[in-house]
């Protein structure tokens, strides 16, 4: 049976959307926003209007008729941390999305967005593995300070379904494979999946694991705590220098991988340091996740935009392919792995989970 979706990722300056009818894409569209049209509103959800109101208007331009809709899949927010999964939008998420939870994010507005077009034509609404998704062990939660216990915020989206593609070229089903999956975009994150569980994952958005283009990374602890108190920065220089100007930023002030390998080639040695330091540390982060799986794992997957780098992935695969076979599956296929598990859901191949509100978890 054929499945039409309407999937829609909305981003701080644009909202991506595009239609599945299963595996094909119909119609995709990147709706840029004026940063003029964005300021009139005091924070995001208030966009809410504006932003649905351009979907549906570039939807009616493509002479696609939404009421041919069988479900609506947006991005998943800052809702509190859950397992990975396709989850029906319902009140509880409503709620917490439009309160912030975890944090004020354009990607709130997309179950909210979902379930309010989808609402209008009568079909169901869902999100996909939200990057708060958490399903780390026990043990994992440990950073050695009671007061800051480790945290599952990572590249859930994309990394579950290249996982889930890698154990299809594997000939197994996800939830029986054990594999590491390295996304390198914007940020970089390297987790660790066993058996459907992402059991471990660096958080690549608040500090851990290795630079990025925009990102610092783990960096000397003691080191920060002078640099906080030195009284050069303030706390808001503090955090761009981890994220946003951090990683390549810092060292070659841009974060485009296409300049740097321009550079790189054309002799640009600080380029060709840096360059090769943030494969090092990928690496290295791999080879360290790859303890949690006791070093038996079925692959190790590369995907993200950095991925389409052939001299990058070939300097950071020389240093793993001892521990697995490696298997690259460039871009972030974010619009695709929303369509993928709606359908999933869809064809009765997995059941949608239930969002509630819950309790904290503990700390340890």
């Amino acid at each position: 049976m054929n499945y039409r979706v309407l999937v829609i990722n909305p981003g701080s300056t644009s909202t991506k959307i595009a239609v599945f009818e299963n595996e094909h894409c119909l119609i995709e569209r990147t709706i840029r926003h004026k940063t003029e049209e964005l300021d009139t509103y005091s924070n995001i959800i208030e966009q809410y209007q504006f932003r649905k109101d351009v979907i549906l208007e570039a939807l009616d331009y493509e002479g696609f008729n939404i009421s041919k809709l069988d479900a609506v899949c947006g991005r998943g927010g800052l809702l509190k941390p859950i397992e990975g999964g396709t989850y029906e939008v319902n009140e509880a998420m409503l709620h917490d999305l439009k309160e912030g939870f975890y944090g004020e994010h354009a990607s709130n507005l997309g179950g909210i967005l979902a379930y309010e077009i989808a609402s209008n034509v009568n079909v169901p609404s869902y999100i996909v593995d939200p990057v708060v998704v958490d399903e780390l062990e026990d043990i994992a939660r440990f950073s050695g300070v009671p007061q800051l216990p480790r945290r599952s915020i990572f590249h859930a989206l994309n990394q579950k379904a290249v996982a889930r593609r890698a154990a299809e070229a594997l000939d197994k089903p996800y939830e029986d494979t054990r594999l590491i999956v390295c996304h390198m975009g914007g940020g970089i994150t390297v987790g660790a999946h066993e058996k459907g569980k992402v059991v471990d994952v660096n958080n690549g958005l608040n500090g851990e694991g290795p630079f990025s283009p925009e990102r610092a990374g783990t960096v000397p602890a003691g080191q920060l705590v002078d640099l906080c108190f030195s009284s050069v920065y303030t706390k808001e220089q503090i955090h761009k220098m981890l994220v946003g100007k951090g990683g390549l930023v810092a060292y070659l002030e841009t974060n485009d991988a296409k300049e740097v390998e321009e550079r790189v080639e054309q002799g640009d040695e600080q380029a060709k340091a840096v360059y090769e330091a943030m494969a090092y540390q990928i690496a290295k982060e791999i080879g360290s996740i790859s303890t949690v799986l006791k070093g038996n794992m079925d692959a190790i997957v590369l995907t993200g935009g950095l991925a389409y780098g052939e001299s990058f992935v070939k300097e950071i695969t020389e240093r793993i392919d001892w521990i697995a076979d490696v298997l690259t599956f460039p871009g972030e296929n974010e619009l695709e792995a929303l369509a993928e598990g709606t359908i999933r859901v869809l064809n009765g191949k997995e059941q949608p989970k239930l969002y509630r509100s819950m309790p904290n978890r503990k700390e340890f």
